[in-house]
């Protein structure tokens, strides 16, 4: 009787390598075409913990784009363009996505990403600048102008993180993986078959109430996602939000730069009332801007309204 157990537990064993090894080539495959459509078209910056993919587009002030978790710097892609009429614009994929890479786990960390953008900023020559902050990228900015303030001249931020949440949004459940070995397990076998199985439901969920644009896989870079070291990073970078961002947040009245924040009150991502709130107890003279039932891409959504935002922000 134990032998059969033993052969049927072995089987079975073999069976979920066999699955295993599929969702590898699989992932490989994808991870190569994904990447053949989305090549990355800018320079790099060697700094210390890795190093920096950006793109930059037009002349005058400098504007520093910074994208949010499990992005890159396409998803500016709506907005660069208007903005690079009368800004030079810089549009960085955060260290570990995109193209962009970082040495290992700890530059995740929130201050780390931030040391590493400044210390690209730094060697380019870059700045002062204002820096339009997305999502976690808000999160990356209001860091960069508490440790780095002599790079920034104002931050202009969009569905910000301002104040981690009590638990990841339901959209990041897949990512919410503790153990590093099991991370990259996942990414490299089952991360990038889910994410093409359930991922018009992850756009409508991260995109809701707005319905995401056709064109948002090449245009806003969400292609780019259909690799394992992306899926790693949001996963990793998913990891290191709650050890860094009460010591940012309790620090957010230290900024003396203009700041300006631009919200969807349906965001279903963040909580626009909390991140607001908390903002605004910190800093009592910060620019908030709220679209009404608008969710967590008004830079994809509404290019126009955050254009002029980052404009008044940057003139301010």
């Amino acid at each position: 009787m134990l032998s059969v157990i033993l052969w049927i537990l072995l089987a079975l064993a073999a069976l979920v390598a066999l699955g295993l090894l599929a969702a590898w080539r699989f992932t490989a495959t994808m991870a190569k075409k994904a990447s053949a459509a989305l090549p990355p078209r800018g320079r790099f910056t060697d700094v210390p913990g890795g190093r920096i993919h950006w793109i930059e587009r037009g002349e005058g002030p400098p504007l520093v784009l910074i994208h949010g978790l499990a992005g890159n710097l396409h998803n500016f892609g709506y907005i660069m363009d208007r903005l690079a009429a009368d800004f030079r614009v810089i549009a960085v994929d955060r260290p570990g996505c995109g193209w962009s890479e970082r040495d290992g786990d700890e530059q995740a960390r929130v201050p780390e990403q931030a040391r590493m953008i400044a210390a690209m900023l730094e060697k380019e020559g870059v700045g002062p600048a204002v820096l339009v902050g997305h999502s976690l990228g808000g999160a990356v900015s209001l860091t960069l102008a508490l440790n780095h303030p002599e790079r920034v001249r104002a931050l202009a931020l969009v569905s910000a993180l301002v104040q981690a949440p009590t638990r990841p949004a339901e959209a990041f459940n897949g990512l919410d993986i503790a153990n590093p070995a099991l991370r990259r397990l996942v990414a490299n076998t089952l991360a990038v078959p889910m994410s093409i199985r359930n991922g018009e439901k992850t756009l409508a969920f991260v995109f809701g109430p707005d319905a995401p644009p056709a064109d948002f896989a090449m245009r806003g870079g969400g292609l780019l996602g259909l690799r394992p070291n992306a899926f790693y990073a949001a996963s990793t970078d998913l990891q290191a939000i709650p050890r860094d961002m009460g010591a940012i947040t309790a620090r957010i009245g230290e900024i003396t730069v203009p700041v300006g924040l631009f919200y969807g009150t349906g965001d279903r991502l963040l909580s626009a009332a909390d991140q607001i709130a908390v903002l605004r107890q910190a800093l009592p003279g910060a620019d908030i801007e709220t679209m009404e039932d608008r969710g967590h891409m008004p830079l994809v959504i509404e290019p126009e309204r955050v254009d002029a935002f980052v404009r008044r922000i940057a003139a301010g």
